[in-house]
């Protein structure tokens, strides 16, 4: 069966590491909870800044910050929308995306949905 992934990159500063962290495992409950399939957060670790395109250039990477690759996989687009519009109701997911909750800056964050084209 094909899945759907919703696919981001957010720029994190070291410093707020551990609050992302309590954060995105709380977020990954509520995501869960309404129905996706798998909830990931990859803190990198060999990732370099390229000449021309790389992950720390996408999201403009700064001293003292560290790219953060996350995604969260459903059965389908329409299930991806059905379980994202649940959890943009949450109370508890509006708590975390006021601008002082939030321990990255969200203007840099890259994100979108993509179709499962491989899945061995």
């Amino acid at each position: 069966m094909a899945h759907y992934v919703d696919g981001f990159l957010v720029p994190v500063p070291k410093r707020n590491l551990s609050a992302y962290r309590r954060t995105a495992r709380h977020a990954g409950k509520i995501w869960r909870e309404y129905g996706a399939l798998e909830y990931r957060e990859c803190v990198a670790d060999d990732v370099k800044k390229g000449e021309l395109t790389s992950f720390p250039r996408s999201v403009q990477l700064k001293r003292g910050e560290t790219v953060v690759f996350s995604w969260i996989v459903f059965k389908s687009r329409a299930h991806r929308d059905r379980v994202n519009a649940k959890v943009m109701e949450d109370p508890r997911v509006a708590d975390m995306m006021g601008a002082k909750a939030m321990p990255f800056d969200g203007k840099r964050m890259i994100y979108g949905g993509f179709e499962v084209a491989v899945d061995v």
